[in-house]
């Protein structure tokens, strides 16, 4: 079984040129992403053919109690699916490693667009369960839906700016342009001043939204996985920071990752404008596609969905295959089914009770301020 080791710099080397030309290449599958998931264990298998390799997958390894596992493969494997054959020897290479860390099952969920055909005959295959159409948040690690924009046209020819705007909605158009015009200004950086205000941004941004926001730690983790190739962008105005966002350029795909937005001179469109200057960085930089992430459902009520739509208008959607598990143990795999949307629910409510609790405190100690203020004159 071609089991990469990673203290083979040529293997190594081998593994990642792969992976990072790969057609559906993606972050989540360079050997790298361990280093940000530190908490997972890793591995990864590759076939070759005439001294090349031809698939790849990197699999992150999720201790379970009683020495129990789940193997996930994010966004891989990386393979040709419309190849039967090329497919299930990926999988036999891998195979191994369900046994090695007595897996309960293998997740994958590959970046390739939805195909009513493709989806039958996954179906198909034993001991698999696909999950996509009819699944919903609780179902799901990835959003199925990715708003992505293309930056060059259906020739491969680079966008020009003016071409890229036009892909806008109409009022987005407008929001750029107009803050653009006023000095919105944004700035690509990685230092640890960098790092700090984005993440300044970003947490307050998470609790007032009542959302979880990643420890700062998580950040800096993925600067040392990425190193010049992750971006930290922050949009200002006369000093003031208006928007803030990771980007990540893997080899000519930009993703957006994690973003924040202030509560100052929002009639400036910050996000807006950062958005548009990412994308503009990356028509400089030869890039093929910009990532704004991914959404769980096409649901206009849904505040993020509405705000990538209006920059994806003209591409629209990427409705992915979904997820699909490998099960190798039944009955635990049944428990662990029912168990996994309960434990994501529950973690969702737990992180806006506290969120709502920090908000609470903060408006308490500021009134607890007010009132310790002495009146002027006295």
């Amino acid at each position: 079984m071609p089991v990469l080791d990673p203290a083979d710099a040529a293997e190594l080397e081998r593994y990642d040129q792969f992976v990072r030309s790969h057609p559906h290449r993606a972050l989540t599958q360079d050997v790298r992403w361990g280093i940000v998931k530190d908490d997972w264990g890793q591995e990864a298998v590759y076939v070759e053919e005439g001294g090349r390799i031809v698939s790849a997958m990197t699999v992150l390894v999720r201790r379970l109690p009683g020495g129990f596992s789940v193997l996930y493969a994010p966004r891989g494997p990386l393979v040709d699916w419309d190849d039967e054959h090329a497919v299930a020897s990926i999988l036999a290479e891998a195979a191994p490693l369900a046994t090695k860390h007595r897996a309960i099952m293998t997740r994958m969920d590959p970046e390739i667009r939805f195909d009513d055909a493709l989806d039958s005959w996954m179906r198909t295959q034993p001991g698999w369960v696909v999950k996509n159409v009819g699944a919903g948040k609780d179902d799901l690690i990835q959003p199925r839906y990715n708003m992505v924009v293309a930056l060059k046209d259906a020739e491969g020819n680079q966008l020009t700016e003016e071409e890229l705007l036009r892909k806008y909605n109409s009022t987005t158009r407008s929001r750029v342009r107009a803050g653009l015009r006023k000095g919105v200004e944004m700035s690509l950086g990685s230092s640890e001043e960098d790092l700090r205000i984005f993440y300044d941004v970003y947490s307050q941004m998470a609790r007032r939204k009542e959302i979880t926001a990643r420890d700062a730690t998580y950040f800096e983790r993925m600067r040392e996985a990425f190193g010049d190739r992750m971006h930290i962008a922050v949009a200002r105005h006369e000093g003031d920071v208006l928007a803030v966002a990771i980007l990540i350029d893997y080899y000519g795909k930009l993703s957006y990752l994690y973003a924040g937005s202030s509560d100052v001179k929002r009639n400036l469109y910050g996000s807006n404008v950062l958005n548009h200057a990412l994308m503009a960085f990356g028509l400089d930089h030869g890039a093929e596609s910009y990532d704004l992430g991914g959404v769980f459902a096409l649901d206009s009520s849904d505040g993020l969905y509405v705000f990538k739509r209006a920059f994806a208008k003209a591409d629209g959607a990427t409705e992915l295959i979904g997820e699909i598990d490998i099960v190798h143990r039944k009955l635990a795999y049944a428990a662990l089914a029912t168990a996994l949307p309960r434990m994501q629910h529950g973690r969702r409510m737990v992180a806006a009770r506290l969120s709502q609790a920090k908000k609470r405190r903060a408006a308490a100690k500021k009134a607890a301020r007010a009132h310790a203020i002495p009146p002027v004159g006295g």
